[in-house]
């Protein structure tokens, strides 16, 4: 089908450019109704026992104001609150044992009054007044989660378009791949716009999927426009030949490695919560627009304007990268042993990951919220412990039952305190204080515990740690699903692609132990030696999804090359050699650009963003040079003419090959 659309590209490209042009228009204005429909909700599982305990106490209690605490610092007097528009009722203040602070519980009549009513007593003093709380505390992790990207954003814009400007020599060129990804946002906008009619989209998916959108674009863009430079040297400056031989050769790669980087975020769609199936509807679309605009706008670009780009200068002789393929097959055994080696050290630190909900650490000590966390740790410690564990129970609160079933929640390990708190005349809550915080394995055993004591009536158990063994219980249950769809669907475009079985099982080895090197130094970085103890539990899951659709990307980019000499009649080592000689530059200048892309995720306050930005960052550098440049050639090696089966290939030539010949830059 590529052919199709790359051929109408060039017969009718005023027409093809035409129509993107309208798509981005539709997308960017149109399509920009999409953020009047977003969700900030992450980590939820709709039906769990948590949501539905949720429900029941909602349902019982009707609609219930918004509360709001106010931490007062520094012998700061908080004039009569009750006497600000807005606020409905304000708890008795609580003086901390040291004396420098006071606390107080303020409830206000709706969510739309609480930024009104935070602004007024924050005005008192903003250095010693903190006021979060409901729908406060919602804004500020989803504000500061899209700000973080949109830093990001500016920040690798223009680093990413000096580099394709450095890489391929000139502004024109280099401005494609950048023209690209606009068409792919706007094309991206458009669909999520309508896919927002039939399921949530998170706010966190439109930041992704655009920097997923510029880095994409690069990455064929790259391989397209730098095909299309060789061709032009290899055809003297004609610019249709090159133009056909480029699409050619290059097409067909760009379209393979785009459905298998879409099948590897599609998985992300199997699982129930909206954050991340968004997160995979809109990686999938963003990778679809930018294959396509890459197999068509791309092309009528350079149908007009290609006479103004400089061919790629040619070279003879072996390059650094065949040099090195050449060193590596003198010892495959042994690069092999060590690469393996290596990454799998990386991962070990993975193997004792713990997944938590973000909490006010997470954020930035700029924050309102971070900046009352701090004060309640250094005023009033106990507030800060774990979140309580809520038992909802459909009995009255002085009913006989409920006490004993309260008794005997308060006898379960690791739980130190219980109270009984009506909700409606059939409805109470049975709050427990759990020791160990919800991240850790006797957080978790508490809350099973809690939810195994017997009782006359329903119990539904809710809060924060049964959040999160919901959501574990969740992924657990939709990961082997997800995978399966994703190596599935790997397998068998690879196989069709190379017509052997074996690459595609290695390409799949090779991505896993990319990932997990990135994911064990990622749990280094934030769990072991940060100040969270854990890693956000949805971080893992995406990091493998985008890193792994990213590897199987490189990995298509230099098969095809390796394949396209076996072909010709070239033994296996000759094959290997030439193709990373050809494809060592492209990948690494891919990688380059990749890692500046998400590097900006890095300059953010947002752990979990930050997390994913080096997960991406290092996965993307550990695929590009260990795996790429020394495991691939090392293994195919290692497999020789087996590596191939059970498609057929010419026969190795009876003399020696002729030295290398490369066009790169």
């Amino acid at each position: 089908m590529f052919r199709i659309l790359t051929a109408l590209a060039l017969r009718r490209p005023v027409m093809v450019i035409v129509f993107w042009v309208a798509v981005v228009a539709v997308g960017f204005g149109v399509g920009g109704g999409v953020f009047m429909k977003l969700t900030a909700q992450v980590a939820t599982v709709p039906g769990s026992e948590t949501e539905r305990a949720l429900q029941v106490r909602d349902d019982a209690a009707g609609p219930r104001p918004a509360q709001l605490t106010v931490v007062a610092t520094g012998g700061v007097a908080l004039a009569d609150v009750r006497g600000v528009p807005g606020v409905v009722d304000v708890g008795e203040p609580l003086p901390s044992d040291d004396g420098q602070a006071v606390l107080l519980q303020v409830t206000v009549s709706d969510d739309a009054s609480a930024e009104a009513v935070a602004t007024k007593l924050r005005a008192v003093d903003p250095a010693r007044v903190t006021v979060t709380g409901g729908p406060l505390t919602d804004s500020e992790f989803a504000v500061q989660a899209q700000s973080d990207v949109q830093r990001a954003e500016l920040f690798t814009l223009p680093a990413v378009l000096i580099l394709l400007v450095i890489v391929f020599g000139g502004l024109l060129a280099g401005a494609m791949p950048l023209l690209v990804a606009v068409a792919g946002i706007g094309g991206t906008f458009g669909l999520l716009y309508a896919l927002s009619f039939g399921t949530d989209i998170s706010v966190y998916a439109i930041q992704v999927a655009t920097m997923l959108s510029v880095g994409l674009a690069v990455d064929y863009g790259l391989l397209l426009i730098s095909r299309f430079r060789t061709s032009l040297a290899e055809n003297a400056g004609d610019v249709p030949a090159a133009l056909a031989t480029a699409v050619d050769k290059a097409g067909r790669t760009i379209a393979v490695t785009g459905l298998t980087v879409a099948a590897s975020l599609l998985g992300l769609a199997v699982f129930p919560d909206a954050f991340l199936r968004s997160m995979g509807l809109a990686g999938t679309g963003v990778v679809l627009v930018n294959m396509f605009a890459v197999l068509t706008l791309l092309p009528a670009v350079l149908k007009l304007t290609g006479r103004r780009i400089r061919p790629a200068p040619v070279r003879t002789g072996d390059g650094v990268f065949g040099r090195l393929a050449v060193a590596v097959q003198r010892r495959p055994v042994l690069t092999t042993v060590l690469t393996a080696a290596g990454l799998l050290a990386l991962a070990v630190p993975a193997l004792h990951l713990r997944l938590g909900n973000s909490d006010a650490r997470a954020l930035p000590s700029s924050t309102q919220t971070r900046q009352q966390h701090d004060q309640l740790a250094a005023h009033y410690p106990a507030f800060v412990g774990p979140d309580d564990i809520l038992a909802v129970v459909r009995s009255p609160a002085d009913a006989a039952a409920t006490q004993q079933f309260a008794d005997r929640v308060r006898g379960v390990p690791g739980v130190t305190a219980v109270r009984v708190e009506p909700v409606s005349a059939a409805v109470s809550v049975v709050r427990a204080t759990p020791a160990h915080r919800p991240e850790t394995a006797q957080g978790r055993a508490t809350v099973i515990a809690v939810r195994d004591v017997a009782a006359p009536f329903e119990v539904l158990v809710t809060g924060d740690a049964a959040r999160l063994v919901d959501y574990r219980s969740m992924l657990a249950r939709y990961g082997p699903i997800a995978a399966l769809i994703v190596v599935a669907a790997t397998i068998v475009l690879l196989a069709a692609f190379t017509r052997s079985l074996l690459l595609p099982l290695k390409a799949v080895l090779t991505s896993v132990l990319s990932i997990g090197a990135a994911l064990g130094v990622v749990t280094l970085v934030f769990q072991d030696r940060g100040d969270l103890g854990m890693i956000d539990l949805t971080v893992p899951v995406l990091v493998a999804a985008i890193a792994f659709g990213l590897s199987v990307d490189y990995e298509v980019f230099l098969l095809a090359r390796i394949r396209e000499h076996r072909l010709t009649g070239a033994d296996s080592r000759r094959s290997v050699a030439v193709g990373l000689q050809q494809t060592g530059r492209i990948v690494t200048s891919a990688a380059l650009l990749l890692v500046v892309v998400f590097a900006g995720f890095l300059l953010g306050g947002f752990a979990p963003i930050r997390e994913i930005g080096l997960g991406l960052v290092v996965a993307i550098v550990l695929d590009a040079t260990v795996v790429r440049m020394l495991l691939v050639p090392a293994t195919m090696t290692l497999l020789g003419r087996a590596a191939w089966w059970p498609g057929r290939v010419p026969p190795a030539p009876a003399p020696a090959a002729p030295p290398l010949v490369s066009v790169t830059r």
